[in-house]
């Protein structure tokens, strides 16, 4: 079991993210050029960095906590952390940034 870990906390975070959009009518997932590009400046040099320290050897991945895919040596669940935090991450903020909006519009109405 301890080889889901990895791949459980990523499924765990979408879970309680993905929903914002859709709850607060975000429509972060609808902007696919903009998610894109938050996607390739956050995961891409990441990813690099991740990829040159695994091959030197500087650290690695446990097998024992990790599903056997790889990519490129670096397991398929490393990718997906470049993937599915910076998309929570987003879609927190603008979850937040909407909340706060609402407030502030409530009290500049009384």
């Amino acid at each position: 079991m301890r080889h889901l870990a990895y791949a459980g906390m990523l499924v765990f975070c979408l879970l309680g993210t993905l929903p914002l959009d859709r709850w607060f009518g975000l429509g972060v997932l609808r902007q696919g050029r903009r998610l894109s590009l938050t996607l390739l400046l956050a995961a891409g040099p990441f990813l690099v960095w991740d990829l040159l320290a695994t091959h030197a050897g500087h650290w690695w991945f446990d097998p024992a906590q990790t599903l056997p895919m790889r990519v490129l040596g670096v397991p398929w669940e490393e990718v997906g952390f470049f993937v599915v935090i910076p998309v929570a991450a987003v879609l927190t903020h603008a979850a937040v940034g909407e909340v706060v909006g609402r407030r502030r519009a409530r009290r500049a109405s009384r």
